[in-house]
């Protein structure tokens, strides 16, 4: 079989970047088994409800769900177990002196396959309030609207 090269997306937590006002992004390697990554090349995953903490100088991934591998045997898997993530002692260190600050934690952004082995990019996050949330949607519309307009003046188009 031909190695796998590049990278693909297998799940991404869209509302995660509305949620949370992300300030740090790492990527991390997984502990998975062997029905895990067959269930997830099949491409289902969910990282809605997920979130990462760190442990006795260890990082683990809560509440990740991937389902069963439906062909696995007795062999299969627990579907939200916690799962280890892969990290240099320098980021493990820098994770776990970032959360013990009030109300930040560390979130799953996206899932993917990077030249084969699975990936999980998280991120260091602060809890949005409503009103902020209003503020990014008002100002990512504010800048969508400014590149419409220079790409229409481009264009030649009066406004």
């Amino acid at each position: 079989m031909a190695k796998e090269k590049g990278r693909r997306l297998i799940a991404q937590n869209r509302k995660a970047r509305h949620d949370y006002s992300i300030s740090d992004v790492y990527e991390a390697g997984v502990s998975l088994v062997g029905t895990e990554v067959k269930s997830l090349r099949e491409g289902r995953a969910s990282l809605v409800d997920g979130y990462a903490i760190v442990e006795d100088g260890e990082v683990w991934l809560k509440n990740v769900h991937i389902p069963e591998y439906d062909p696995g045997t007795w062999t299969n898997h627990e579907p939200r177990r916690s799962r280890k993530l892969l990290l240099h002692g320098a980021e493990i260190s820098r994770l776990a002196a970032a959360t013990r600050e009030k109300g930040i934690t560390i979130v799953p952004l996206s899932m993917y396959f990077k030249d084969g082995r699975v990936k999980v990019e998280i991120g260091v996050a602060v809890g949005r309030k409503s009103y902020d949330k209003r503020q990014a949607l008002a100002q990512r519309d504010a800048e969508r609207e400014a590149r419409a307009a220079v790409g229409r003046r481009s264009k030649g188009f009066q406004d």
